[in-house]
């Protein structure tokens, strides 16, 4: 694993230190890989909502479906993030 040196606000660094009090994760670094784990699967998962809207937006048209079918649809297409 690589080692880092990082400034954070009072605030973040509040907060890392309570998690770790708290036993919600081991160390600081625990905690911080987790939240750059995090916002690379929540980024994935943007990418996956913008490719299904450019496709569209390119296909044209569709039939129509209430909002329901429309929300079971994505539901199926979504990958397991």
């Amino acid at each position: 694993m690589t080692r880092q040196s990082i400034s954070l606000t009072a605030p973040n660094e509040e907060g890392l230190k309570n998690q770790v009090e708290t036993e919600e994760f081991s160390s600081k670094s625990e905690a911080i890989n987790y939240l750059i784990k995090k916002a690379r699967s929540q980024e994935e998962y943007y990418e996956f909502v913008r490719a299904k809207i450019d496709k569209g937006k390119k296909s044209g048209f569709v039939k129509k479906q209430s909002r329901e079918e429309m929300l079971a649809e994505f539901k199926r297409e979504l990958p397991d993030v």
